[in-house]
């Protein structure tokens, strides 16, 4: 059997709006929901852009593309549950709970931007590429050691597949049967990296066979096909059968990050086709429009709504000033140890100038 039989890529709801199945989870009523988060996750990701260009924040990186993909998971969770993102993962962090104004702070470079709200298990940010499906797993871990049936669900990109610590994580949590899910978005590029170039496998869904855990391919720009795998994959998790590891093919428009230039690696023309045809946000317009369920009013209340939460959450960052750079050297080790030491000093000889 050819591999792309074995994992067949998995779509619900066609770019026309069109159902191809019939799927407890594809609703109006899942549909608005799903509409609400994803549009106000890309007027978020088109804020924090500006606020980049405009000097109020630094370096950032845009997800516009990837909204279904992250808010289909992220929904799929439960209260409780742990969420370990990756620096790109802003709709589905706030989805699941974290504070808008945290979360602008974070590309502040203040260190309120790593805290979570109260009682929300959602780590900060992993910067360092793959490192976050180690804390995913151990966390599930310790989680599963306590009795709880607590689920850990874990982003990261194609990238990442080629670090050590993807393989370390998915062959622990088979071992033990930890009850974690590995989400994969794989938008095509390892910053200007194409997968081709990452690769030999014809997906990554199939990386789950050595590790003998089941693997999903799903097309990651169809909401209700990512809600649906992901809440099959959590539910798994729950009820003690072990780790998932799932494939969300996607494709961000933009730049890897606000100090990228796209054009220099990939045809930006294929980037404006998959708008027009493949957008994760159009589609469920398209399917509420197909149900007669679409209303213009509505949508343009909650574009109404989003921009006050999002210039409410600006006005509140912008009261918080910038952290101390010193602050960078700080806390690596548990004592000052002469090496860090050395670069904080250098660090501030050059700041001064001197």
């Amino acid at each position: 059997m050819d591999v792309t039989e074995q994992f067949p890529f998995i779509q619900l709801v066609n770019g026309e709006g069109k159902q191809l199945e019939e799927n407890p989870t594809i609703t109006v009523a899942n549909a608005k929901r799903f509409y609400e988060q994803m549009m106000f996750s890309r007027m978020f990701d088109r804020k924090a852009v500006n606020l980049q260009r405009q000097g109020r924040i630094g370096t950032y990186a845009p997800f516009e593309g990837q909204e279904g993909a992250q808010i289909g998971s992220a929904l799929a969770l439960e209260d409780g549950d742990w969420m370990f993102p990756t620096y790109r993962d802003h709709a589905a962090t706030a989805a699941f709970g974290h504070s808008l104004v945290n979360i602008f702070l974070y590309w502040k470079g203040c260190i309120e931007g790593c805290v979570p709200p109260e009682g929300k298990h959602i780590f900060p940010p992993s910067v360092p590429i793959a490192s976050q499906i180690l804390h995913a797993t151990g966390t599930a871990w310790a989680e599963k050691k306590k009795g709880s049936d607590r689920v850990s669900l874990v982003y990261f990109g194609d990238g990442a597949t080629s670090e050590g610590d993807f393989h370390e994580g998915l062959n622990f949590a088979s071992v033990f049967q930890i009850p974690v899910v590995f989400f994969n978005q794989n938008n095509g590029y390892a910053i200007s990296v194409p997968i081709e170039r990452q690769m030999n496998t014809k997906t990554i869904a199939q990386k789950s066979l050595a590790y003998d855990m089941p693997g999903v391919r799903v097309d990651g720009n169809d909401v209700f096909a990512v809600y649906s795998e992901t809440l099959k994959a959590v539910e798994r998790a729950r009820k003690g059968k072990g780790p998932t590891l799932i494939e969300a093919v996607t494709w961000r428009y933009g730049a890897h990050t606000t100090t990228d230039e796209p054009s220099k690696y990939r045809d930006q023309g294929e980037s404006e086709l998959r708008r027009q045809t493949d957008d994760p946000i159009s589609r469920v317009e398209k399917y509420l429009k197909a149900k007669g369920n679409w209303d213009a009013d509505w949508e343009e209340e909650i574009k109404r709504k989003s921009e006050k939460r999002l210039q409410l959450a600006v006005e509140e960052m912008e009261k918080t000033k910038k952290s101390d750079e010193g602050l960078i050297f700080d806390h690596v080790f548990g004592t000052d140890v002469w090496p860090v030491q050395e670069q904080k000093e250098r660090f501030f000889h050059k700041e001064s100038g001197k």
